[in-house]
């Protein structure tokens, strides 16, 4: 078993960290990789049943009973589950490339804030990392692979030592390989992405349960060659079917790695650290219990292109914007680092009918930014990449920020025939805003009634923009949109919401659940990044109706599980937001055991389906994904047929994605000149460990 882990290893590209090999070795090294321990009736003593996750969340309501270990075979075969975030997102076409979500939803992150997001799906928060509680050691891993290049890992171990104190550590790596441009010499060789995580947990509680502490140590390393996108050749600015001109829609650009890129030697590199740690105290019951949240958080990002693309017959600047002189013309580097420490203290308890919390948050924020200088040193090669070395100015002040939220819930329930919840954060405006607390106030406010199961809910929220969106200095793009004392010039962008929900269990059959609710949206002030790459803020309001269902059933040994998502008013040419009207998933399956009931087993097809709209372009340099209107994404639906099986403690998939390739077109744009995966053949396996 250990020799097969370490072949399993072994095949993903490249080698490992010297830290993440070592912890393998560890895990690998426990006694008695079996997945069950039997007694000498060969009684089953550890398994799923006896492991429980606990989260941070539900320590604070003063629960530990935690959940059940997830062996369902639903979700694992589908892709935007194995990374941390699993809304639907409009990416770069590849695993691990920038990213955004693809459809609304609301922002309650509140005061500074760097505002560069586009890795966030791969990186994990400190205070979503689940713990363990079990009676013997629990470790799993999970690998996915597939013909494409796409790579996801990780392997993770944790250790109870009785019921009040548990530890872990858990390596993560996501990586996937270029599918354009791979036969254009581009520096690199074919790698596109790698992305590792590792990840320290500590769980700890008083034997009479009235200390808890929850802590853990994360580091995240993304490193993304940035390829620009394909660079259409004379002969591909013409739609094949229409044999015309049609810039908004080049329709032969599926030539995968013989296509052309923009960018050569580029990339960007994410390094993300963080360290939060959660302690409760019960001071009176379940009445009153005080807490405490130390949040650390370090975010440095950095951009290079030491190949900036220029056509060599007129020395016209390629890719980047041409309106304004770049400081250096043959190498960019622009970085940011930004450092956050938070202290949260509150107060917490709960009765059968009524549930509150009132908490206080301090943070103390640093931003500091530069850029390279106009004397350039001969490049050095980092991960077989070459990136210039050179000294870094500072392009813009350095910020810091201390800001003060106040908040809290109150909830209401009785006898689960209806209840109230309100919720909502405050941050009082700084002594220099004081003359415009309107402007310089934040808040959101949430109230939800519910009864049975209906239920309606109220949204009133206002922020600033982010610290990227006040103020930028790099090679190829600068703004300034803050005041002389670092305030923002933007004013809050304001957001109200109403939202009627269903969730309602239908008779009749096994899971026969429909959910559906419908949100009427109005933003006003809202901060976006415009068709040339910057922060602009909307002078009229905008208005956003939102429809979603979903419907899930089980007929004997076949399900169906349909969902779309309807939204109006953010059209191909609107301003500020651009979203597909209609994003539909659909799955069917039949489920049975063979073998005797030694393997639990689920066929089936998967289909996604979205309208066209005019996808958000992506800048690089800024990493930030802006509006445009060039460039058209087709409607278009990707169709792919599944296997996945359970046997024990072991699950597997096999799967093949854009089955429908080539019926109707040859492929699909992720983003304007990304193109999206072509058809492959994936496989995983999910393999727990109890003992």
């Amino acid at each position: 078993m250990r020799y097969f882990l370490f072949l399993l290893s072994r095949g993903l590209r490249g080698a490992w960290p010297a830290g993440a090999l070592l912890l393998a070795l560890v895990l690998l090294a426990a006694p008695g990789a079996r997945a069950q321990i039997v007694d000498d009736s060969t009684k089953v003593l550890y398994g799923p049943k006896t492991t429980r996750v606990i989260y941070e969340a539900e320590v604070l309501r003063d629960s530990t009973a935690g959940l059940p270990v997830d062996t369902t075979l639903t979700k694992w075969p589908q892709g935007r589950f194995w990374t941390h975030d699993s809304t639907f997102q409009q990416d770069l076409g590849t695993v691990g490339s920038a990213s955004r979500p693809l459809l609304y939803r609301p922002n309650l992150q509140l005061g500074a804030r760097l505002g560069r997001n586009v890795f966030d799906k791969y990186a994990r928060d400190g205070a979503q990392i689940p713990y363990y509680d079990s009676r013997s050691p629990y470790s799993f891993f999970r690998a996915i692979q597939s013909t494409s290049g796409e790579q996801v890992f990780e392997i993770s171990y944790s250790r109870s030592f009785k019921k009040n104190f548990s530890v872990g550590a858990a390596y993560e790596r996501i990586a996937s390989n270029k599918i354009i441009g791979t036969t254009s010499g581009a520096v690199g060789g074919v790698g596109l992405v790698e992305h590792s995580n590792l990840l320290f947990f500590v769980r700890y509680q008083t034997e009479d349960g009235r200390y808890h502490l929850l802590a853990n140590i994360n580091t995240a390393r993304h490193r993304a060659v940035e390829q620009g996108g394909i660079q259409p050749l004379v002969s591909e600015k013409r739609d094949s079917a229409n044999h015309v001109q049609n810039p908004a829609y080049p329709g032969n650009l599926f030539n995968y790695s013989s296509e052309q890129v923009y960018l050569t030697g580029a990339q960007n590199t994410e390094n993300r650290d963080q360290l939060h740690l959660f302690q409760n105290y019960r001071l009176l019951g379940r009445g009153l219990t005080v807490y405490h949240v130390l949040d650390f958080y370090h975010q440095y990002n950095n951009y290079s292109d030491a190949a900036i693309p220029y056509n060599l017959t007129t020395g016209q600047l390629l890719f980047y914007p041409m309106l304004r002189r770049l400081r250096t013309p043959a190498v960019t580097l622009d970085r940011a680092d930004y450092k956050q420490v938070e202290n949260t203290f509150g107060v917490t308890g709960h009765s059968s009918a009524l549930e509150y919390r009132l908490y206080g948050r301090l943070r103390n924020g640093r931003l500091t930014t530069g850029t390279d200088s106009s004397i350039i040193v001969p490049p050095t090669t980092v991960g077989g990449l070459a990136t210039p070395a050179t000294t870094l100015r500072q392009a813009i002040p350095t910020r810091t920020y201390n800001e003060l939220f106040l908040g809290g819930t109150v909830a209401f329930n009785y006898h689960t025939i209806y209840a109230v919840e309100v919720a909502g954060e405050l941050k009082p405006p700084s002594f220099s805003q004081l003359n415009n607390p309107l402007k310089g106030g934040e808040y959101w406010l949430r109230g939800n009634v519910r009864t049975g199961p209906l239920s309606v809910e109220a949204l009133l929220s206002s922020y600033s923009p982010t610290l990227t969106q006040r103020e930028f200095d790099g090679n190829h793009y600068k703004w300034n949109n803050v005041t002389d004392d670092g305030n923002a010039k933007f004013g809050n962008t304001t957001t109200q919401q109403l939202t009627g929900r269903l969730h309602q269990r239908l008779p009749l059959f096994a899971d026969h659940l429909f959910e559906a609710s419908v949100s009427a949206v109005n933003l006003t002030n809202y901060v976006y990044y415009d068709q040339t790459g910057r922060p602009a803020q909307l002078t009229d309001a905008k208005q956003l109706l939102i429809g979603f269902a979903r419907h899930r059933v089980r007929f004997g040994r076949f399900a169906f599980d349909n969902q779309a998502t309807y939204t109006q008013g953010a059209s191909n040419d609107g301003a500020g937001i651009r979203i597909p009207a209609l994003v539909t998933e659909s799955r069917a399956y039949y489920q049975s055991y063979i073998f005797g009931k030694a393997m639990f087993t689920q066929i089936g097809l998967e289909f996604y389906y979205q309208s066209k709209f005019k996808g958000y372009d992506y800048s690089p340099s800024t990493q930030q994904f802006y509006l445009q209107d060039n460039f058209t994404i087709r409607n278009y639906g990707v169709a792919s047929a599944f296997f996945s099986a359970d046997i024990k403690a072991v699950t597997i998939f096999l799967k093949v994605p854009y089955l429908n390739q080539g019926l109707h077109d040859a492929g699909y744009f992720a983003s304007p000149f990304y193109p999206a995966y072509p058809r492959r053949f994936q496989f995983g396996i999910n393999w727990k460990f109890f003992n």
